[in-house]
């Protein structure tokens, strides 16, 4: 499948590109908002900013002087805790997008954040990591009148639909399918061959390879979906081309580095070249 890239006008400015409020990190988990923010603009976006616990913020600031940040009320564990909500529904309202949950942490506050604002929030939300375990924990019953994008693993996704027993890969799709129509969301169903749905229209990746399977690339996943959504893709197209060409980067990686070696920043610094190609091909 050709995706194409919309063209960028000669009058453009940072404005013009949308802004990505990232929601995530906790004490220990410092790199996964900081992948986010940066593989978000690298895809795109015009503004990045990324919002963490106040303990971490200088550690988050320092990996990437392109991005800004957003000190956040947190716990005596280092993790946001449920006073921070109000400010990021403030901070959401100068955003285009949010993307929530790398790094975050898990605790009954953020069960609570996260389901809150899974239901207020007026922006388009990608949802991942764990907040995508904090929604399995409210039952995940309601709609959000707002397009919603979730990323499961295939775990996450287990715990999502509340599953009992081991499905294979074919009963999650099905399962994914279902569950995009009954919360109006686009599920992308991580893994070998990830699978975006939103119940109706079903698409399947062919990029991507095994040396991918490494922690944080999740998370730059995260980051390009939510790039695209500021920039006003459709939410479907923007999960489309967001994991073809997240796995076109992997694939660039691999065949530099070899799949041994791929990181998640080593995708990261492969994404220019990838929206290069796709763009290329497009042609």
């Amino acid at each position: 499948m050709r995706f194409k890239l919309k063209p960028r006008e000669a009058d453009s400015h940072k404005g013009s590109f949308g802004t990505v409020l990232v929601v995530g990190g906790c004490r220990g988990m410092y790199g996964a908002p900081s992948l986010c923010g940066s593989s978000a603009l690298a895809s795109g976006c015009g503004l990045a900013r990324v919002a963490v616990p106040d303990v971490c913020l200088e550690v988050v600031a320092g990996y990437d002087r392109q991005y800004t940040t957003i000190p956040l009320p947190c716990d005596e564990s280092g993790k946001i805790s449920h006073a921070a909500l109000n400010p990021i529904l403030e901070e959401a309202q100068k955003a285009s997008v949010i993307a929530i949950g790398p790094g975050l942490g898990q605790s009954k506050e953020l069960d609570e954040l996260v389901r809150v604002l899974y239901k207020k929030s007026d922006k388009p939300m990608i949802i991942d990591a764990d907040a995508l375990n904090a929604l399995s924990r409210s039952s995940l019953k309601f709609k959000a009148s707002h397009p919603r994008i979730l990323t499961p693993h295939p775990g996450e996704f287990a715990r999502l639909s509340g599953a009992t027993e081991k499905q294979t890969r074919e009963e999650q799709i099905d399962a994914a399918k279902e569950m995009a129509l009954q919360l109006s969301a686009i599920i992308v169903l991580k893994g070998h061959k990830t699978v975006v749905t939103d119940g109706i229209h079903t698409y399947t990746n062919k990029t991507g390879n095994p040396g991918m399977a490494t922690g944080g690339a999740g998370d730059v996943l995260t980051g390009v979906i939510a790039s695209l959504v500021a920039q006003q893709y459709d939410p479907f197209d923007a999960a489309q081309i967001g994991v073809y060409v997240h796995g076109l980067a992997g694939d660039l990686a691999a065949r530099s580095l070899g799949q041994t070696s791929v990181t998640a920043e080593r995708i990261l610094e492969f994404l220019p070249a990838a929206f290069k190609k796709l763009e290329k091909d497009a042609k």
